[in-house]
């Protein structure tokens, strides 16, 4: 092990190697799921994950994360998919690999809490269509609200994970950080703790304090880290990791590593190696399943993650990569271009004044969305969304912090009046789903209770249609080449819904 004054980098720079650094460093690969999440929007469909489930099955990865809500949402709402369906072909074409689901806290897919019949089932489907590895989150660390379901998928067998999810401010101390783990493992019984950076904030200095503690108390657990790469530092924080004594890290196979999504695992593992830790995977098939993702992304027009630059202002405001991007792009349409860093500035403040909640789903979407509206309105909090009043009145969750008496009842008076001021249990949903739709298998009233409106109807018009022509595999010139090079001599055909596209191929 290095000392308490050497860092890796040193260690590495001058080729040195720590003789006594021999443990077993076990990897969860996040391609399949985080890995396209943050560089491809989530737009992974369901026959990507089918040509590359069997080289996944190969490589000897710990876990393979497979979906979180988000991949059930993109799924539904826009690559007009049955993400049940994708379940189903990865547990088949990967019988060995360990898939794990990641629920989000009693929200799941929607921003308001769901009834607990939901969550319930929601477990049960998800153990049911074949995962063993189930974890949560929640984005307010309020162990409370994920501790029920995760003691469910610990009675139906499966192996459970609860996040500990991780941010900078001056409530989030590693004292904070130890107590939700010890909660976890209180009211849970978790069998593992992940410590979920989703806003890629965590440095070498603060992982060298925080795995140690969070270890001291999780009596032999395997504790995982999980960053992302936003500010450079995040390959660099997974090898300082494994010196403090994290057992398992997530990594994602490149290009769908790095800028938004976590490291490479080719890189981490190489410098891993050098330190001499072991890490038992099939790096060929590593090399495979890279290729068969670049010929996607060439193919499909998809982005490469790439390297970025370090990037202190992160820290200010905190936001996913994702929702920058956007952010961006509005400002643009709205003739706001030129406030771009005025709204970071605001992120950071509106931030602070509501008791530092967490940057992830969905409180990064609420509080980016309360600073958005305050710099294009020009009177903060004069119109305040129904979430952020929610979130006030502690509708999703016990805050950490006290929010300034005067701020608070001005977002209660100027949110909408319609919002009790007294939370209360959300009623039952599926038997009046199952009696609405008495043909519809459970999996499907899962998804009417999380998505409004005919949008699951909509996916299931566009299923048995055959798909979604708004997503076609390929730019049309792979669609004639392929249709050329796969098709048989003479008139060879695709439609895909409005679209007919005919080629004739002759003789060889």
């Amino acid at each position: 092990m290095t000392n308490d004054t050497e860092t890796i980098a040193s260690v590495m720079s001058r080729g040195g190697r720590p003789a006594n650094s021999r443990r077993e460093i076990k990897i969860i690969d996040t391609t399949l799921r985080d890995g396209h999440q943050s560089i491809w929007a989530t737009r992974m469909r369901t026959e990507h994950i089918e040509q590359l489930a069997a080289d996944f099955d190969a490589v000897g990865y710990e876990h393979v994360d497979l979906v979180a809500p988000i991949q059930f949402d993109v799924a539904v709402r826009y690559l007009k998919e049955d993400p049940w369906e994708r379940v189903r072909r990865a547990h088949e074409l990967a019988p060995n690999t360990k898939f794990r689901a990641l629920i989000r806290s009693r929200n799941i897919a929607a921003f308001d809490f769901l009834p607990d019949d939901v969550i319930m089932a929601w477990v049960e489907r998800l153990y049911a269509n074949g995962f063993r590895v189930i974890g949560s989150f929640d984005g307010l660390n309020d162990i409370d609200n994920i501790a029920p379901g995760l003691r469910r998928a610990k009675e139906l067998g499966a192996e459970t994970f609860g996040a500990v999810s991780f941010c900078e401010s001056p409530v989030h101390t590693d004292e904070l950080f130890v107590s939700k783990a010890q909660e976890l493992i209180e009211k849970a019984d978790v069998d593992r703790i992940m410590l979920k950076d989703a806003g890629g904030l965590l440095t070498p200095e603060r992982i060298r304090s925080l795995v140690p503690a969070l270890k001291a108390v999780m009596g032999g657990r395997p504790l995982e880290v999980h960053t992302h790469s936003l500010t450079g530092l995040a390959p660099l924080v997974c090898l300082e990791a494994a010196e403090a004594g994290a057992d398992s890290l997530h990594l994602s196979v490149a290009p769908l590593a790095a800028g938004n999504g976590q490291p490479s695992v080719q890189n981490v593992v190489r410098d891993l190696r050098a330190l001499g830790y072991t890490v038992k995977l099939d790096d060929a098939k590593i090399g495979e399943i890279s290729n068969k993702i670049r010929t996607i992304a060439e193919t499909e027009d998809k982005p490469l993650g790439e390297p970025v630059e370090y990037n202190g202002m992160h820290f200010m405001h905190q936001t996913p990569g994702g929702m920058l991007s956007n952010f961006r792009s509005q400002l643009a349409t709205a003739g706001l271009g030129d406030r771009y860093e005025e709204l970071l500035v605001e992120i950071a403040r509106v931030r602070s004044e509501l008791a530092y909640p967490i940057m992830i789903t969905p409180f990064a979407q609420f509080v980016g969305t309360q600073a958005a509206m305050n710099v294009s309105i020009g009177e903060r909090y004069k119109i305040v969304p129904n979430e952020i009043k929610k979130y006030v009145l502690g509708y999703y969750g016990e805050l950490l912090a006290e929010i300034d008496p005067e701020l608070r009842q001005k977002i209660i008076d100027n949110g909408a009046s319609d919002i009790p001021l007294e939370p209360s249990e959300p009623e039952p949903m599926l038997d009046d789903l199952a009696a609405q739709y008495p043909d519809e298998p459970i999996e499907f009233h899962l998804l009417r209770a999380m998505f409004a409106g005919d949008q699951v109807d909509e996916m299931k018009k566009t299923v048995a249609e055959g798909g979604n022509p708004d997503e076609i595999p390929m730019p049309l010139l792979g669609i004639v080449k392929a249709l050329y090079e796969n098709g048989r001599p003479g008139v060879n055909s695709l439609t895909a819904g409005d679209l007919h596209i005919n080629i004739l191929k002759g003789e060889n």
